[in-house]
C-alpha cells in the first residue's frame, strides 16, 4: 500500500475506493503480504476508524480517517507487483461504471492457485491512475468470453446485487461430444465442491450439493459434436462443465471433466482448448438502469474449428 511506513502509524482517508467495503477486506487488499492473522490482530485494539476502536465487522464510510499502526509488509511482495505485465485486453464496452472485456482462454481472471497474477492484476498495471477496479464476477481460466470490472463500488455492489437476485442472463457456447437431442433442456443438478488430494478445486453431482440450474439450447450438431448455448440461472463454480459432463456430454478439450483421450485426437485436429466461451450478458445497467445487452464474438480458433467440422460434414454427404 502506497505510503505505508513500516516504523510509524499511518493515517488514511477513505476515498470511493474503500468506501461501503468491510474494514478487514479493505485492509487484505491494501497489506498486500501481512498474513490475515496478523491483520485481525492489530483489528483488536490498534487499528482506529476516527479515532475510535472497531472490529472487523466495521464498514468504512466515504471520508472516514483511517488509522493504521506500524506494519511490516513483505518484501517479495514488491518485487512480484514489479513483474506483472500491464495489459490492456479486448474491450467491449466501457464507461464511468463499468469496463467489460472479452477475456482470451488460457488467461487466469485474478492470481492464486499457483498463478501469481491474472486479468484484474495486469488490468491496475496498466491503470496505475484508476482509484477503483475490482472484478464483478469470475471466469475459468480456459473459458473466454465476456467478463465485467467493476470502476465504482457502487457500480460493484449494485452488479452483485443483480446477480444475486438472479436479474442478468449470462449465455455461454459450449461444444460437446455426442448428439444432443432435446432443442430445450433444463439440467437441475445440485453441485458439490472439494479439494483433489493433491490440492485442486473440483466440483461433482451430489445429493446434498448446491442447487444449480442451467438451460441448454441446441444450436447445430454434427455426426460426433453438437453445439449448444448454455443459459446460467445459477453460478456455481465450473457448473456448465459438470453439468454436461454428468450427463455424458463432455465439453470439447475440457482437461478437468472432458474425455482425455478424445481432448489429445481434437488437439491433432486443431482444437488445442476447452471450447467454452461466454458470448453474451443482459443486465439493467447498475447506475443507469439502462437495460444492456453485451456480446463476445467468437474466438477464430473456435470458429475455425466449427468451420473444420461444416467442411467434414458437407464433403461425407
Amino acid at each position: 500500500m502506497n505510503g505505508l511506513s513500516k516504523e510509524s502509524v499511518t493515517f488514511l482517508e477513505i476515498d470511493e475506493s474503500g468506501a461501503g467495503q468491510r474494514i478487514d477486506n479493505f485492509l487484505f487488499r491494501h497489506l498486500k503480504g501481512v498474513p490475515k492473522s496478523h491483520i485481525y490482530r492489530i483489528l483488536r485494539g490498534e487499528v482506529r476508524v476516527n479515532k475510535k476502536r472497531i472490529d472487523q465487522t466495521c464498514r468504512l464510510q466515504l471520508g472516514d480517517l483511517l488509522r493504521i499502526p506500524p506494519i511490516r509488509v513483505a518484501e517479495k511482495t514488491v518485487i512480484d507487483e514489479a513483474h506483472i505485465p500491464a495489459v490492456e485486453f479486448p474491450i467491449i464496452y466501457e464507461d464511468d461504471a463499468l469496463v467489460v472485456l472479452n477475456k482470451p482462454s488460457g488467461v487466469a481472471v485474478h492470481g492464486g492457485s499457483g498463478v501469481s497474477f491474472g486479468v484484474i492484476e495486469q488490468m491496475r498495471r496498466a491503470r496505475p491512475q484508476a482509484k477503483f477496479l475490482e472484478l464483478v464476477h469470475r471466469l475459468d481460466r480456459e473459458t473466454s468470453g465476456v467478463l465485467l470490472l467493476a470502476k465504482k463500488r457502487s457500480a460493484l455492489t449494485a452488479m452483485h446485487e443483480i446477480m444475486r437476485e438472479g436479474n442478468s442472463d449470462k449465455r455461454y457456447f459450449a461444444l460437446v461430444l455426442g448428439q444432443w437431442k432435446n432443442v430445450k433442456q433444463h439440467v437441475k443438478l445440485p453441485l458439490h465442491k472439494f479439494d483433489t488430494p493433491q490440492g485442486e478445486k473440483r466440483v461433482m453431482v451430489r445429493e446434498d450439493g448446491q442447487a444449480s440450474h442451467t438451460i441448454f439450447a441446441l444450436q447445430k450438431s454434427w455426426a460426433e459434436f453438437s453445439l449448444l448455448e448454455a443459459q446460467l440461472k445459477t453460478g456455481r463454480t465450473h457448473q456448465i462443465r459438470v453439468h454436461l459432463s454428468h450427463l455424458d456430454f463432455p465439453i470439447a478439450g475440457d482437461d478437468k471433466y472432458g474425455d482425455f483421450a478424445r481432448n489429445k485426437a481434437l488437439m491433432k485436429q486443431g482444437l488445442k482448448r476447452m471450447f467454452l466461451h461466454a458470448h453474451s450478458i443482459a443486465f439493467a445497467h447498475p447506475l443507469t438502469g439502462e437495460p444492456m445487452r453485451l456480446l463476445a464474438p467468437l474466438p477464430k480458433e473456435l470458429e475455425s474449428f466449427i468451420a473444420k467440422l461444416d467442411a467434414g460434414a458437407s464433403s461425407a454427404k
